[in-house]
């Protein structure tokens, strides 16, 4: 129970808990309804009752007597299981989440909530996917997004990779938004794989009236029986309501706190756009791996004890040292422009080096290339083999360093690795016209 100190005690003493039907009076008014339960971070010395009309209501304690009416039931829904059969006609595609539920059902009654994530809550809210594969779905963990750890990207890759190996011929990861190009990156470089991977989540919940779930669900279903094998980001397109972008797993990024389509390729363009659960259109200029093209692989050794460190004007030469004193393996630096930090960093970057730490060179400008040889500065930093993230994002870098550190402990493989592509997150050249569109 969440209620805190005050309110917790004040329902201990009246023998009353979560789903009990209570009175509670205070002065000369009395509320009859049934108790519910309160977010983590509500203040203190108040309640919640659904009143008999559907509403909720916050009460504070003070002054009130509380009693009971009748002990609650178990709230839980209940529903009778589905019974459908699997069409030998219809490709296998596995559905996992990694928090929450894509599909949820509230009993207004009560306020009851059922979470959990089955294929059968999946196909009642969404019964038009079963005209589209046979279903597996599987809750992986109850996490929040940026409560995400790079173990939990080694767990997702291991049952993504036991699915596919059990004959699945697509998979959709259900993430929350905020790090999911992070999870993305991660499983390009994870998983050689040789049927369609395929992240996607929402920007707003399916009880929103605005909600983009459903349609980014159906069309990452689309996405995960097409030909296009490998880690891709499925996500809301445009402000329409009618189709989704297909984004390449180590391209993109999320780039607006709540627009619905928020997710745009950096440095590049997505591969595809998606309608009515089909891919659409494909785009002739960005390359892709085919369906079949690659076999089933999975590298899952990582180094998670790597850090991002942004520049700034007045940034101190002890955010490096910090990370060299406390072991830290490999830094990413979020340079200005090119690809610069303060010369006056060049020591600890010097000394970085020295002790075995991969230090890549990043830029905050996102969008064009790192070019170290350009001002003496990035020459400097190229002679403390600063290595340079070329067209990576920040975040794809960052990803990219725990992957080739658990790989290598030798920075000359570190060096190699990081500046070679491996899943489309270095391209050879950048296009004035990925950044005008």
């Amino acid at each position: 129970m969440p209620y805190k100190k005050l309110a917790k005690e004040f329902l201990k003493q009246a023998n009353v808990s979560i789903g009990d039907t209570i009175a509670i009076e205070k002065k000369d008014i009395s509320y009859k309804g049934i108790l519910r339960d309160r977010s983590e971070d509500a203040a203190d010395g108040y309640i919640v009752l659904k009143l008999d009309n559907g509403y909720n209501l916050g009460i504070n304690i003070a002054n009130a007597k509380i009693k009971l009416i009748e002990k609650g039931k178990n709230l839980k829904i209940e529903h009778e299981k589905l019974t459908i059969a699997k069409d030998p006609e219809k490709p296998n595609i596995s559905i996992m989440s990694t928090g929450g539920t894509v599909a949820s059902t509230i009993d207004y009654k009560s306020g009851a909530v059922h979470p959990s994530f089955t294929a059968d809550d999946l196909l009642r809210t969404y019964p038009e996917l079963l005209n589209q594969a046979n279903f597996k779905v599987k809750s992986l963990y109850n996490i929040l997004s940026e409560d995400m750890k790079p173990e939990y990207w080694v767990k997702a890759a291991n049952s993504i990779f036991d699915n596919i190996n059990s004959g699945a011929d697509g998979v959709v990861l259900a993430h929350g938004t905020d790090t999911m190009h992070y999870t993305s990156a991660a499983l390009s470089f994870i998983l050689e794989t040789p049927v369609p991977i395929v992240v996607t989540g929402a920007q707003r919940s399916s009880d929103r009236p605005s909600t983009d779930a459903y349609l980014n669900l159906i069309n990452s279903v689309g996405a995960a029986k097409s030909k296009i094998a490998e880690v891709t980001v499925c996500m809301y397109g445009g402000l329409d309501d009618e189709y989704c972008h297909l984004h390449k797993g180590t391209k993109v990024r999320k780039m607006h706190t709540s627009r619905r389509d928020t997710f745009r390729s950096i440095n590049s363009e997505p591969i595809a756009s998606l309608k009515d659960g089909k891919i659409a259109k494909i785009n002739p200029h960005i390359d892709y791996t085919k369906r079949g093209e690659k076999e089933l692989n999975i590298r899952d050794n990582l180094e998670s004890n790597v850090a991002i460190i942004k520049s700034f004007p007045g940034i101190s030469q002890e955010l490096i040292d910090y990370h060299i004193d406390r072991g830290y393996k490999g830094l990413i630096i979020e340079g200005t422009g090119l690809g610069h930090i303060g010369s006056y960093m060049l020591d600890s970057i010097k000394r970085a080096s020295d002790e075995n730490i991969a230090i890549v060179m990043t830029s905050q400008c996102l969008y064009g290339r790192v070019n170290m040889n350009v001002y003496s500065t990035g020459r400097k930093l190229i002679n403390a083999n600063v290595i340079s993230g070329g067209d990576m994002t920040p975040e794809t870098a960052y990803v990219k360093l725990c992957w080739a550190l658990g790989q290598s402990e030798r920075l000359e493989d570190v060096k190699k690795i990081m500046t070679t592509n491996i899943a489309g997150e270095l391209s050879q050249k950048s296009s004035l016209k990925h950044f005008l569109n």
